[in-house]
C-alpha cells in the first residue's frame, strides 16, 4: 500500500483539529481487470491519495480521519470527471467499512459501516425522482454542449487555415518586386529629368513609404523651388521632416497615452532605460511574424534595462489590438495605440504618434537611448532586424 499527500494546509504547528481515528475499508469488486483501486480525501486541510493491490477480487485500505469526509474511490490514476463509470464518491468515517462494487458501476455501491453514508444515501434516494426528471434537460445540454464543442474547434482549425492563407497571401506579394523596381526605375528617371513638373512632385509623394531618407531629400532638392512650393511639394517637405524626427541624431518625441490596461503612460516614464519603439497593427503580417524574434529580445535584454513599447495601428478595432498581443504572448511589454482619430468622416491627427516618428510603413522600430535620443531605425526605409541585434549587442555586449 502506498500513500501519498498531494497538498498541506499548515493550520497549526504539530496540531491537529480533529483526533485522528483509525479507519479500515474492506471492499469487493466484480468484473475487475485493473490491478489497484484509488481512495481520496481531505484529512484536516491535507489532501490524501492511497492506493490498494486488488487481489482476487477484493482490497483493504486503512488510515486515519478525524471525523466523517467525503472521498471517492476510483480504478483510473488519471480520472479527470466524477462521471466516470468507476468513480464513487461516499462518506469515510474513522470505522470499519465494507462497499461492494461491479466495474463499471460504480455509482451503484453498497457502501455499509457508516451513519454519515447512510443519511448521504438517503437523502440521494430522495433527490431521484427530480434527477430522472431532469434527465430530458440534461441530455439536451450534453447535446448543445457536444456541438459547440466541435464547432469551436472547426471555428479554431478555420482560424489557423486563414492565418496560413493570410501569410501565403502576402509573401506572394514578393512576386511584385521584380514589376515594381522596373517601374520605380522609371519614375526615378522621370523625376531627375524633369525636375520642373508637377507630376515629379506626385510621383515623389509614393515614394517616401521604403525610400532611404538621404535619397528623399536629394530628390526633393533637385525639384524646382516652383514644383518644390507646390501643394505636392509641400506635403513631401513635411513627410521628410518628420521622417528626420524619426531618425538616429533626433531627441525623440515625448509622447503621452494610455495603455493597453488603462494606465496613464509616457515616453519619458522610462528615461535611463534603452526603449525600443515597435509599431506595428493587428492586421500587419510582417509585424505578427517578427513578434517571436521580438520575444526573443525582449528576455534577453529586459533585466539589462530594455524596455519595449508597442505603438499600435489598431485605433479603429480596439479587439482585434487586444486578441493580437494575446495570440502572440506579447503582453510581457509595453503597449499603446498610434492615436489616429477618425470622426465626421475626417482623420484627426492631433494626438496620432507615429506621425512624430516619420513611420510610412510597418513595422517600424526606433530604438531609444536613455536619455531619449534616438539611435537606430529599423524599418523597410532604413536598417534591418539584423542590424538591431547587431546594435543591442554593442550596447549590452552580449
Amino acid at each position: 500500500m502506498k500513500t501519498y499527500l498531494l497538498s498541506i494546509s499548515l493550520l497549526s504547528a504539530g496540531l491537529s483539529l480533529h483526533a485522528q481515528q483509525n479507519f479500515q475499508l474492506k471492499g469487493e469488486i466484480k468484473n475487475v481487470d485493473k490491478p489497484y483501486v484509488y481512495l481520496s480525501y481531505n484529512n484536516d486541510g491535507a489532501r490524501i491519495t492511497d492506493s490498494a493491490r486488488i487481489q482476487n477480487n477484493k482490497f483493504t485500505l486503512k488510515g486515519k480521519v478525524g471525523e466523517p469526509v467525503m472521498a471517492t474511490l476510483y480504478l483510473d490514476p488519471d480520472i479527470r470527471s466524477f462521471d466516470d463509470p468507476n468513480l464513487l464518491s461516499f462518506y469515510l468515517e474513522p470505522k470499519n467499512m465494507s462497499i461492494g462494487l461491479e466495474s463499471g458501476k460504480f455509482k451503484e455501491a453498497v457502501v455499509k459501516g457508516s451513519k454519515t453514508q447512510d443519511e448521504w444515501s438517503s437523502l440521494d434516494r430522495s433527490k431521484q425522482p427530480i434527477q430522472q426528471e431532469m434527465e430530458a434537460v440534461l441530455q439536451e445540454y450534453d447535446k448543445r454542449h457536444k456541438a459547440y464543442t466541435e464547432a469551436a474547434k472547426e471555428l479554431q482549425a478555420l482560424e489557423l487555415k486563414v492565418k496560413k492563407m493570410k501569410e501565403d497571401t502576402y509573401a506572394y506579394r514578393d512576386n511584385f518586386e521584380p514589376f515594381n523596381a522596373r517601374k520605380k526605375a522609371l519614375d526615378l528617371a522621370f523625376i531627375k529629368a524633369n525636375p520642373d513638373s508637377y507630376v515629379s512632385a506626385y510621383l515623389l509623394r509614393f515614394m517616401v513609404a521604403g525610400s532611404k531618407l538621404d535619397q528623399l531629400e536629394a530628390l526633393y532638392g533637385g525639384l524646382s523651388d516652383r514644383v518644390q512650393n507646390s501643394s505636392y511639394g509641400l506635403e513631401i517637405s513635411k513627410e521628410i521632416e518628420e521622417f528626420k524626427s524619426g531618425s538616429p541624431g533626433s531627441k525623440a518625441y515625448e509622447f503621452r497615452s494610455t495603455d493597453i490596461n488603462g494606465k496613464p503612460l509616457a515616453l519619458t516614464d522610462f528615461r535611463g532605460q534603452y526603449v525600443l519603439l515597435d509599431f506595428w497593427a493587428s492586421w500587419c503580417v510582417p509585424c505578427r511574424k517578427g513578434n517571436p524574434h521580438l520575444i526573443s529580445l525582449y528576455n534577453k535584454y529586459k533585466a539589462d534595462g530594455f524596455e519595449i513599447i508597442g505603438v499600435a495601428d489598431d485605433d479603429r478595432n480596439h479587439e482585434a489590438w487586444h486578441k493580437a498581443v494575446e495570440q502572440d504572448g506579447i503582453e510581457i511589454w509595453k503597449h499603446v495605440l498610434r492615436g489616429l482619430k477618425y470622426e465626421n468622416g475626417e482623420f484627426d491627427r492631433s494626438n496620432a504618434i507615429s506621425d512624430h516618428f516619420g513611420t510610412s510603413t510597418l513595422p517600424t522600430k526606433i530604438l531609444v537611448n536613455p536619455e531619449g535620443v534616438i539611435i537606430g531605425r529599423y524599418a523597410a526605409d532604413a536598417d534591418t532586424d539584423a542590424d538591431l541585434d547587431k546594435k543591442l549587442i554593442e550596447i549590452f555586449g552580449k
